[in-house]
């Protein structure tokens, strides 16, 4: 099995460790923003945004700032982690308090819930209500928006929300804004959404007050884990057959299995089947417990403790199951648990190393939260992994464009989790290295225990104050946004030359995305994201006293890093060799000559770029550049040669 990348952390425990308020770094870094109206908070699983919340929360209280506090999450099971809370014991001057009456993530209908919201907003004594997102929705469509005044609306899992106008929280969240003096806090693991759907307007997005905490200062600070692997697996037939690999299904490890949904292409379309199958290849069924866990006796006759998440015929047995999992206390206590739909946000068994996901998951939210369920810290583990099983096209078969559209996806899906979970460089502009000499040397300083600055020739720098808030706030999302794109997904898959990519398809969607940034701001950010995705996750070697960097199969000194070299590199080129070598050749070929068909539309931006180079190569060569060369590059000269031959043709009519 192919790890798409693996990444090592200090475990120093910065990310867990308390001051004298009871604070971890993350709940510091948002409570010292407490005055602000409006606050996005993006941090990732396990970091403690629910604390950060409560905070966050009694100080606008103490201050004034607003009478009530309404926490709103997705659904009833998460709203556990919002309970009375004792804070004044580690040195808060307040504790986190909760009426009974007014926690509304509790069994009971809709109407019932609503009323008593209602009625929680009428009431001078109360302070804090806690309800779902449906219960949230329904309450404001009977009370109204001018309720809301003086209240603090914190929303957990923000990018539920949608700026599209048919979002009902979106239309709500807006209201609320435009309509009242409400304060927000709006809390998530994963800004980006699966469906490229902005959550904010970027009107709206600008007045919140944005407090970022990053996967990797998260995990780099925890205690016990070392390191956390992102791979995927292709297999052939049943993937039902692919889990009596112990490569890939290791007994040893505690895991979640997500099993593919009834409509995907993996699914057999019998969950029920599938988990029974997946029981037997475990071992040999013993018993059902009094709890509704499984005892399986595996090969080697250890007794392994499976949880069932998937069956929902019998509503006692799946709630016994879910009183079990929330009281576990022990590693011991549960080896397995098999899901569908759950198990994902805020569920937590921070003694799971491993969750092995069955086929393709269309959202990359849902992804960033299903590797959360594995990053835990906690003492059993020192490494996480994060795998994704792939059915591998059949190559004899004519319909193959699901099967490539999925392992693109999972490819760029693994793509943004490097992004998301590997250490990042500060980038500078050499001449910085001796116009300041606070800024070190070439060689680079140390940043976070890990990272480096890393000075570049030709590079001029970020001056815009506007492109340096979305470097620090929005980066991610932005990636996202550009992995999600379908050309860029074609471009993985074809090895198309890295100047389509570098200086096509990644400004392309950055006007896209961003279209009020001015022509020289998008072009620094263009640049930025270049240059980020191309370094950010290479290791560096010490060697001698002199750092380098693994670079384009080569190392490279830090020291001789210019802009030309890496504009270069396709950033994409680890995957397409990954996805070369771990696909059958026959294969592979097959679903190449798919994604040609597919072929990256040339853009009149990137026409403009590469047409020195094509009347380069002409002069060069004598000849102009041909269409079914073996070099991607020249057909990429090729495709760039007829798009301006047709364009002069549309243009003498």
């Amino acid at each position: 099995m192919n790890n798409f990348f693996e990444t090592t952390y200090a475990h120093n425990g910065s990310s867990i460790s308390t001051d004298n308020l009871g604070m971890r770094e993350m709940q510091r870094r948002i409570y010292e923003k407490f005055e602000s109206q409006y606050l996005l908070l993006k941090a990732p699983p396990a970091s403690g945004k629910s604390r950060a919340l409560m905070f966050v929360a009694l100080e606008k209280l103490r201050q004034g700032l607003v009478k009530k506090v309404i926490v709103a999450v997705p659904e009833r099971s998460i709203g556990k982690s919002f309970a009375s809370t004792n804070l004044t014991d580690s040195g808060f001057h307040s504790d986190w308090s909760i009426s009974r009456r007014y926690d509304l993530c509790t069994p009971g209908g809709e109407p019932m819930k609503t009323s008593t919201f209602a009625s929680f907003m009428d009431d001078d004594s109360a302070t804090v209500l806690l309800c779902t997102h449906s219960t949230l929705r329904f309450a404001f469509e009977k009370i109204g928006s001018q309720k809301f005044n003086n209240c603090l609306l914190a929303v957990d899992e923000f990018h539920h929300v949608s700026a599209e106008t048919d979002s009902k929280l979106g239309e709500l969240l807006r209201s609320i804004m435009s309509e009242t003096n409400a304060h927000i806090l709006a809390m998530t693991g994963s800004y980006f959404r699966g469906d490229c759907v902005a959550v904010l307007s970027p009107s709206d997005e600008r007045k919140f007050t944005k407090v970022t905490y990053n996967y990797y200062e998260q995990l780099n600070g925890y205690q016990y884990l070392k390191s956390l692997g992102i791979g995927f697996h292709f297999y052939n037939g049943v993937y039902l057959n692919a889990l009596r690999d112990r490569t890939i299904l290791d007994l040893s490890k505690k895991t979640i299995i997500y099993i593919p949904n009834v409509n995907s292409a993996e699914s057999t379309k019998e969950k029920l089947m599938e988990v029974d199958q997946i029981l037997g290849s475990i071992g040999t069924y013993q018993y059902l417990d009094d709890a509704g866990i499984y005892h399986i006796k595996s090969e080697d006759g250890r007794d392994i403790k499976v949880a069932d998440l998937v069956d929902d015929t019998d509503f006692d047995q799946r709630e016994r199951v879910m009183t079990y999992l929330r009281n576990v206390k022990r590693s011991e206590d549960i080896d397995i648990i098999i899901a569908l739909g759950m198990a994902k946000e805020g569920f937590d068994w921070p003694f799971c190393e491993t969750t092995l996901t069955i086929g393709y998951r269309g959202s990359l939210t849902e992804i960033v939260q299903i590797i959360g369920r594995c990053t835990r810290d906690s003492s059993n583990k020192d490494h996480a992994q994060f795998t994704n099983l792939v059915a591998e096209p059949n190559a004899n078969r004519e319909e193959i464009v699901e099967s490539v559209n999925n392992i693109l996806k999972a490819i760029t899906a693994s793509l943004l989790m490097e992004e998301v979970i590997a250490p990042k460089f500060n980038f500078k502009p050499k001449e910085s290295s001796t116009d300041n000499p606070e800024d070190g040397n070439n060689e680079g300083q140390e940043d976070d225990g890990r990272g480096h600055t890393v000075y570049i020739d030709g590079f001029r720098g970020i001056k815009s104050d506007r492109v340096k808030d979305i470097i620090d706030n929005d980066i991610v999302d932005l990636k996202a946004r550009i992995l999600q794109d379908p050309d860029v997904q074609k471009a993985i898959g074809q090895n198309v030359p890295a100047e389509t990519i570098n200086n096509g398809l990644i400004p392309k969607v950055i006007r896209t995305v961003f279209p009020d940034l001015k022509e020289d701001e998008a072009q620094e950010l263009s640049t930025y994201v270049v240059i980020d995705t191309v370094l950010s996750h290479r290791d560096v070697k010490d060697i001698n006293g002199q750092k380098f960097l693994e670079f384009a199969n080569r190392l490279i000194n830090v020291t001789d890093l210019n802009l030309d070299l890496i504009y270069s590199v396709n950033p994409f080129m680890d995957a397409y060799e990954i996805m070369s070598k771990s696909l059958d050749a026959k294969v592979f070929k097959s679903i190449q000559t798919y994604i040609k068909a597919l072929r990256v539309d040339v853009t009149e931006d990137e026409a403009r770029v590469l047409w020195p180079k094509v009347n380069e190569f002409v002069q060069k060569m004598q000849r102009e550049p041909d269409l079914d060369s073996a070099d991607p590059y020249e057909r990429r000269l090729a495709e760039v040669l007829l798009y301006a031959k047709r364009r002069l043709l549309e243009k003498n009519g």
